[in-house]
Parts: structure tokens; sequence; C-alpha cells
């Protein structure tokens, strides 16, 4: 009988399944025991397109104070930049290249391979920090992985982040709350420290405006007099993908349970198409666990139609343990399907992928400062975060993307660009993160995207309300001071005091 996982038991060995059914791997089959010596690693790295451009790379950062690297997806930029860095020697003298990425996962899964292709224990020369989670060594790491909002907490203790002498924040296009605030934080610190260098990378990143959000009004009329000093205007260089052709399909009229939708093209691709393995983009955790478990009906049903098959979900809620199945190698004559939300759009690299199927849809947060609520609802995504989904296929011969809506709908309706994050979300905790930060002028602070005024004004509000900001709008004594210094908490905390605030 085919035997299922569910995230949080016990993770499962590898089951043996002589009669071809649904199996699940143990972790102990990840790919960071893959057992590359180092030359074959080395030869790997080599044939990365970002090899090609490591002289550029190096010159630009060495030449200007902030350099943008828009990658393809499996251009090799997020693993191979901070090892040219520090190959480069941008690391001696005690100096750390830091790396950040948006999601914990993420820092995760490149901080191990590249501790694996540099031949080093993680947690010493390579290193990551994430929430709850510090594996590095002050006095040994040099390449150091970490979220934009364990930066910033890096920040309540030093201002400047003397130690760092490069700072890379990758996937900036996903433009969360913390990656903003992070961009807007790091333009004011080449201010006092013009030796720091920024590199900003992404896929789908808009070059020419990040490269405007950089170029300050003083560093544009230097450029109009002619009196700039080499390095001050940001660097653009594109670097192409390694991918093969992706075939893209679509349906051919709209859906009404993408879930269902998802599950009968997966069985469809399982029965028509040559083996690789497939990805499914859903929306969050329900949507997963329905899928896992019309799947497992299925296959019981259908006995050898839907034989072969290792379904694995992939959520941040997962542990590291549960998390590593992902990465294991599919055995021979299986088919590995992952049931992913957003988080395998960028930065993760699941080798044996060929085939995508995209639900269109993402679970997005959106606040209304009027009503003073914010929800987490299902949303359309992007042509951008599409065209991330479907570059996750083809990566080992050419893929097949599914897209389970239709062309039209694709050219006509989707939107080009997702809203940034600090444009859809209750931003208390990002005034007080600023605020602890020394920004007084919150609203004269230098947004990316700005804002909506509604939404600023109706966080000030708020926490001058319960206490936590003065008459000046400055963190108060000590309640403000204390809510600062637990930012994992402070909407807990808030939450408490707005419903004390209301019961007295």
């Amino acid at each position: 009988m085919a035997q299922f996982w569910k995230p949080g038991t016990e993770k499962p060995r590898l089951l043996e399944d002589e009669d071809g059914g649904v199996i699940f791997l143990s972790s102990s089959y990840s790919s960071s025991s893959s057992g590359y010596g180092y030359v074959s690693i080395e030869k790997q790295r080599q044939r990365l397109p970002v090899y090609k451009y490591r002289t550029a790379i190096l010159y630009l950062v060495e030449s200007h104070a902030t350099t943008i690297v828009v990658g393809e997806t499996g251009s090799g930029k997020t693993t191979q930049i901070p090892q040219f860095l520090k190959e480069a020697g941008w690391a001696d003298g005690g100096r750390v290249i830091a790396c950040t990425q948006p999601r914990r996962l993420a820092v995760q899964a490149v901080a191990s391979r590249v501790a694996e292709e540099m031949g080093v224990k993680l947690g010493e020369e390579v290193g990551y920090t994430i929430r709850f989670e510090d594996i590095s060594n002050p006095d040994l790491t040099r390449i150091k992985f970490l979220t934009d909002g364990v930066l910033l907490r890096e920040m309540m203790d030093d201002p400047l982040l003397t130690k760092y002498s490069v700072i890379m924040v990758d996937e900036a296009h996903e433009r969360s709350i913390s990656t903003d605030i992070v961009l807007g934080l790091l333009k004011k610190i080449q201010k006092r420290r013009p030796e720091l260098r920024l590199i900003i990378s992404s896929a789908t990143i808009e070059a020419k405006s990040m490269s405007n959000f950089f170029l300050s009004s003083k560093r544009r009329q230097a450029l109009e007099g002619e009196e700039l000093r080499p390095g001050l205007e940001p660097a653009i260089l594109s670097v192409e993908g390694r991918g093969f052709n992706v075939q893209i399909h679509y349906v051919e009229d709209p859906v009404r349970d993408y879930v269902q939708a998802a599950v009968s093209t997966v069985l469809l691709i399982n029965d028509k198409e040559p083996p690789g393995d497939i990805l499914v983009f859903l929306t969050g955790q329900d949507d997963i666990d329905a899928a896992i478990k019309l799947l497992t009906e299925e296959a019981r049903s259908n006995g050898k139609n839907s034989s072969g098959l290792i379904i694995l979900p992939l959520y941040s809620g997962l542990t590291r343990a549960e998390q590593d199945l992902i990465f294991s190698p599919t055995p021979k004559g299986k088919r590995k399907v992952v049931i992913s939300t957003n988080i395998a759009e960028t930065s993760l690299t699941l080798e044996g992928i060929v085939y995508v199927v995209d639900s269109g849809f993402s679970k997005q947060r959106f606040y209304n400062p009027i009503s003073d609520i914010e929800n987490l609802v299902v949303a359309p995504i992007s042509k951008a975060s599409a065209r991330q989904r479907a570059g996750r296929a083809g990566r080992l011969r050419p893929g097949k993307c599914y897209r389970l809506y239709t062309e039209e709908y694709f050219l006509n309706e989707m939107s080009i660009q997702g809203i940034p994050e600090i444009q859809r979300s209750n931003l208390v905790s990002c005034v007080i993160q600023l605020k602890a930060l020394g920004i007084d002028n919150i609203l004269g602070f230098d947004w990316l995207a700005s804002p909506s005024p509604e939404s600023m004004i109706r966080a000030l509000e708020v926490l001058y309300s319960l206490g936590v900001l003065d008459d000046d709008a400055k963190l108060t004594s000590p309640v403000g001071f204390q809510v600062a210094e637990i930012p994992l908490v402070n909407k807990l905390i808030l939450f408490h005091l707005r419903l004390l605030f209301i019961l007295f």
C-alpha cells in the first residue's frame, strides 16, 4: 500500500516499494551529502554563466559603491558572487561578506551549498543567521548568509555595520518590508562609510529604477556638473541564465478549482510525459495538504497509473529535517512531486525539476488603514512571479510550464510587477524598527517605494495612543524601548496593549 508522510510527524526513512507505489525519502539522501569531490564541484562552478563574469563583477565592485546584478535563473549569482569576493580579498583582515535573503529556507540552503563548494564546515568560514538560529562564528565566519530582518537587528547594535566590507542584497525583487527598509538604511550608511560596497541582485529587478534610487540628488548634480568621483554612479551588469528552453502551456478556459486542476495536471504529466520531477505552486499549507490528500486518493484508486510518485510539501513552517527531503535525489524509476508555496520561486534550486504547474495565485498580506484590519488573502501573482516560476523548470534539460490560467489573462490582465509589501501592510512594526534605529523623520525616510500616507499616519496614531511614542513622536521610556527590544513579538505586545487600552 502507498505510504504518505504528514509534516509534523516523525520523518520517515526510505520506504522501499516493490509494487511501485508512492514513497517518501529519508533526509539522509540530501544534496549536502552528494559526495562530490572538490575537483568535481570546481568544474560545476566553472560551468555556471556567472563564472565568466568573475573579473567584471570584481572590477565593478572595486570601482563602484553600488553594483546591480540582473542574473537570470540558474546563473549562479547567489552562490558564486560571495565566493568571488572572498577569493579577491574582501574578507581579509577580519572583514565579513554578508548576503541577505528574504526567506529563512533560502538562507539555510544557500549557506550549506556554499560551504560544500568551499570544502569547509558550515558554521565556521561560511555561516548563517536566521530567527532563533545562529550557525556562525564571530572569529571564523567570513561569508555570512542572513535574512533581511536579522540584518536590521544587527543594525541595532552596530548602526554602520562596521564589520561588513560588502553587503549583497539578493532577490531584491521580492520587496518585503525588511528588504525596503534595509535598502533605505544601506543608502544612508554609504554616506558615512564610502568604503562599504553594496551588491543588489535579482532575476527580475527593475535595474534602472534601483540605480536611480541609489543615485542621490547630490550625485545627480555632480553628474550634471561633470564633477562626479569615480564609482558614485551605480553599475549595472546583466548575466544570462543556464536554463534550457521551457515550453509554456495555458488552459483554454479559466479553472474553477485551481487545487483540483493542479492535481489533475500532475496526474496528466505523470501519465503522458517522460521522466522528470514536478514542482507545483499553490498558495499555502491548507492548499498543499488538500492537494496531497487528493493525490493520495488518486494514487490509491488508479493504482499503476500513479505509481512511482514521491510527494513532498514545501512551505516555511517545515523543520530543517523536513525541508532536507526536498533536496534528496530522486531514485531511478520514480518521479518527485514538490508541492510548494511561492517560497520555491527564487533562490532554491531543485535540480531535477522538469515540469512546473503554476496555479497563478499566492497568499499576500493586505492592510486597510481605515478599518485597521490586516488580512492574508489569496491574490493573483504578477508576470514577474510567473516568469520566475516558469524558470524553475528546464534546469537539466528542456522543460514545460503548465499555467492554470489563460494566455489572454497573462498578456492583458496580469500586472507586470507585484505591489511592494510596504504599500499593503500594517506599518506599526516598521515604524518601531526605524525609531529604534534613530530615524525620527519617518515621513521623510528615503523609501524605494513610498508607503501610503494613510497607513503611516495610522501607525503613528496607534503607537502614540498606546504610549509607545511620546508627543515628539519618539520612543517612550521604558515602554517604547522595551517593545523595540523584542521585535519578534512586538505585534503580540501591541495587541495586548491595545486590548488593555480598550478594556480600561
